[in-house]
Formats: structure tokens, C-alpha cells, sequence
């Protein structure tokens, strides 16, 4: 499918998001965009274009302009409790901070002694931590490489800002990318992107990650891409990025509707002051669709 289409496949899916809802570009021309994530202190967007080496900014009133040039890189990002931007670098090889002054401050950059990969998606936690996936897709050379990885392993890690400690959650997946917590915070979410599932972790008191087991695959060979970012609106329905665009999920893991879009999509996030409009990362545009549902609180 090579255009803009709605599916549905569930009567609940309706209550989610009106079928006939016109998908709109709000920003084009880029060359790979990723990383969405809403600023409620700015009322705009911010994303990154990985090749431009450069992060974005959208408002409804003054539409795209660049914001953070060299980005180093940057791919996912994150709004902390000060208003301030997470950034994971591809190039930079690590977690930095970027201030209300734009000054640049690297958070962590190493795990037991070595680089790490190239940090990819990332979730600030309501007590301000910090988790993140690091696939070595950034060590490629387009992408802030060439260069050489140190570690043996591709990880998902816990930062604690307060005490810079960094937790490896676990080591077991094959190319960590996009992640969520679920609205309870309870529970996270991280796709596997060559193995084409999302799993998922309980969460228990002092951080602790238990479980981790498959909770949906996405399978589609008629259509373009693969797993990358994910996000969950109030109710718990979760929203993936996948072959043909979006998947969306009902917390029991029912696929309930699908959004087609025209290129790879690689991620998604909740914005505007209802959270109701969904802004998607696909290629060399960025698209909102006005949802009826609207996003976590957990971005």
C-alpha cells in the first residue's frame, strides 16, 4: 500500500480515531526524521533529522526551523521536569542534556568502562530518570560513523540523574529500539526491531525489571519497515510503528486498526495542549492526525 489509508479492524477502534480524519504534512523536505517528542513549556515540536545532523523545531504558528545544529547526530528525544531536552547521540556516542540556554551537557557516555553504542530511543520516568535503548544503528557510517563498537552487547539501561549511576536492564535483545511506559508507569514497553516484536517488563519498587516476554509481533510482508518507536494514549492502547505505518493496540494486545502511510515510518509522539494530535516521524516528513483518544502522560 503506497498511500494514506485507515483500517479498522475492531469497533473500538473508532473510539480512538475517526476513520474519515485527514492526515496532514506539517513539515517536509528532510532527509530522515525521528525522535518526535512535544514541549509543553514551548507549545512546539521537537525532532531530529539524523543525516541533516540537525533537531527541529515545529509550531503551528511559525511552522519547521532548525533549532540544534551539529545535533551530533541526535535521534530520540526527551522533555525532563525542567524543560530541558534529552538527546541521544549517535555521534556523541551518549545522553546529553541541552539546557533552556542551549548548552550542552553529556549525562552519560559509557558503560563499565566502554563506549556506548549509539543511544536511540529514550523515556524520562516521572522521578526523573532516565531509560534508554542503545543498538549499534549509529556506528554506521550516514549515521554519525563509521565506528568501532566496545560493547559486546546492545543494552537497555537505567540513568539516575541525581547519582549518575547508569543499570544495564538487560542485554538480551538483538536491536533495542523504541520504548514506552505504559500509563501506570508499572510496566515498560521496548520493541526489538529485527526480531519484529515489542516486549514487555514489569516494573517493581527501587527500579527493579522483571519479565520481558513478547507481548506482539508485527508481520507484514506486503508492506515497507519494521517495529522502530512506540507510544500509549491514556486508555492503554499502544501505538507502534510498523510495516505500512501504525499499529495500533488495545492493552490485550488486539490489533484494532492500522494507519497506512506512503514511506518507512520510523516513530510517533502525543502533542498540542489535549495531547490529541499524533505527530509521526515518516522518512522525510513529519504528519499529524487529530486522534479522539489522546496520549500518556509518560511521553
Amino acid at each position: 500500500m503506497n498511500t494514506f489509508a485507515i483500517e479498522t479492524y475492531s469497533d473500538s477502534f473508532i473510539q480512538l480515531i475517526d476513520p474519515q480524519e485527514q492526515i496532514e504534512v506539517i513539515s517536509g523536505g528532510h532527509q530522515f526524521t525521528e525522535g518526535p517528542v512535544w514541549d509543553d513549556t514551548r507549545n512546539c515540536l521537537f525532532f531530529s533529522d539524523i543525516p541533516a545532523n540537525t533537531i527541529f523545531k515545529w509550531t503551528n504558528s511559525h511552522g519547521t526551523e532548525p533549532f540544534h545544529h551539529p545535533s551530533h547526530f541526535a535521534n530520540g528525544l526527551a522533555i525532563n521536569h525542567e524543560g530541558e531536552l534529552i538527546i541521544c547521540e549517535h555521534q556523541g556516542r551518549s545522553i546529553s542534556l541541552l539546557n533552556r540556554n542551549k548548552e550542552r551537557n553529556i549525562l552519560v557516555d559509557s558503560y563499565d568502562g566502554l563506549r556506548l553504542n549509539s543511544p536511540n530511543d529514550i523515556v524520562v520516568a516521572d522521578d526523573g530518570s532516565i531509560i534508554f535503548t542503545d543498538p549499534i544503528y549509529g556506528l554506521r557510517e550516514g549515521n554519525g560513523g563509521p565506528a568501532q563498537q566496545e560493547l559486546p552487547f546492545q543494552g537497555i539501561y537505567h540513568f539516575n540523574p541525581n547519582t549518575e549511576k547508569l543499570t544495564l536492564i538487560t542485554d538480551n535483545f538483538e536491536r533495542p529500539n523504541g520504548l514506552a511506559f505504559s500509563p501506570s508507569q508499572k510496566s515498560l514497553f521496548v520493541v526489538d526491531t529485527v526480531k519484529q516484536h515489542i516486549r514487555a517488563f514489569d516494573i517493581g519498587p527501587g527500579w527493579k525489571f522483571t519479565g520481558g516476554n513478547i507481548w506482539v509481533e508485527l508481520w507484514d510482508d506486503k508492506n515497507n519497515g519494521r517495529p522502530d518507536g512506540i507510544k500509549f494514549d491514556q486508555l492503554g492502547n499502544l501505538f507502534a510503528t510498523g510495516p505500512g505505518g501504525i499499529w495500533i493496540f488495545s492493552p490485550k494486545a488486539e490489533l484494532l486498526g492500522r494507519i497506512f502511510l506512503p514511506n518507512k515510518t520510523s516513530n510517533l509522539a502525543w502533542g498540542m495542549n489535549d495531547r490529541k494530535s499524533l505527530f509521526i516521524t515518516s522518512s522525510d516528513k513529519v504528519y499529524q492526525i487529530r486522534c479522539l483518544t489522546s496520549g500518556s502522560k509518560y511521553l
